[in-house]
């Protein structure tokens, strides 16, 4: 079972939510797919067992002996990263408009290394997680094979909980194709609603079973309501509805998760939901094998 946590802007809580569903969960493994700002492993005091390089793209290389000056590559060049027959690695987008004019075949199209990959073990499971480098790009690329890197370590009853990047991009992508759950956290604003729009969409389109929560919906009553409306007219379930609650700043700020601490409403909700959630997982499980 994998169960991607979503959001459609950053600052919703949906760490603070993965951290505390990884607690609740009995088994369980968990994937750092926000490969831009990754920040799930600092909860936990662990050990890299497992560190590879990632290549991720490709930046063009230029062999000065074969090079005639030409300055062809420098025309084609849409991105303005050749001058003076030298190539600047952080502009170059490595689409290779330069290796198919240079009449010497003096350009080539190399791997770049984009990020560190991690297979951290902790007290409380396996982490799959990245570092990318500065203006490094394919993080679609680096989510899926972070998915992939974790899959030996995964048995029978391992729920697999990935901490997705915000909005909807590549990373997200990759993130939710293939989950058997999109858990979406919003907030009570009018923007939080029309993230939530944005990314149902996209969860839509990959027939991904999705739940709603919504995070500190207490701070805006109107705008939760509106919320529940229009997740009663997807037919979607407000698995959660989490209530504000000032000890989530103590847990971030100690970097321990909410359910360690006992007397947190905040708790208590994401407790709630997970129960909700697994009901809801089971009749689906359910209603797919009757297909079958």
């Amino acid at each position: 079972m994998e169960i991607a946590v979503l959001s459609g802007k950053g600052g919703t809580g949906k760490t603070t939510v993965v951290t505390a569903l990884s607690e609740l969960a009995k088994k369980v493994i968990k994937v750092d797919c926000d490969v831009d700002a990754p920040n799930l492993y600092l909860f936990y005091k662990g050990m890299d067992i497992e560190k590879k390089n990632f290549y991720g793209g490709k930046k063009a290389k230029i062999n000065n002996s074969l090079c005639i000056h030409c300055e062809i590559c420098e025309e084609v060049c849409k991105f303005g990263a050749i001058k003076n027959s030298e190539i600047d690695s952080f502009t170059c987008e490595g689409c290779g408009a330069c290796v198919l004019v240079c009449p010497q075949h003096a350009i080539k199209l190399e791997d770049e290394k984009t990020a560190d990959t991690f297979i951290t073990k902790t007290e409380k499971g396996i982490i799959s997680r990245a570092i990318m480098g500065i203006g490094s790009d394919g993080s679609g690329k680096l989510v899926t094979y972070l998915r992939k890197n974790v899959k030996r370590f995964v048995e029978d009853d391992t729920i697999t909980i990935l901490d997705g990047s915000p909005g909807i991009g590549c990373s997200v992508i990759a993130s939710i194709t293939g989950a058997d759950v999109a858990l979406i956290v919003t907030e009570p604003t009018k923007s939080g609603l029309d993230d939530l729009k944005r990314i149902l969409e996209l969860s839509e389109h990959f027939d991904t079973q999705v739940m709603v929560c919504v995070n500190k919906y207490d701070i805006n009553p109107g705008m939760t309501a509106q919320i529940e409306g229009y997740a009663r007219e997807k037919n979607l379930f407000v698995v959660g509805k989490i209530p504000f609650d000032k000890t989530v700043m103590e847990s971030v700020n100690t970097l321990k998760p909410i359910t360690d601490f006992k007397d947190s409403i905040a708790r208590k909700a994401i407790e709630e939901m997970w129960v909700r959630m697994n009901s809801l997982m089971v009749i689906k499980e359910l209603q797919n094998n009757k297909k079958i």
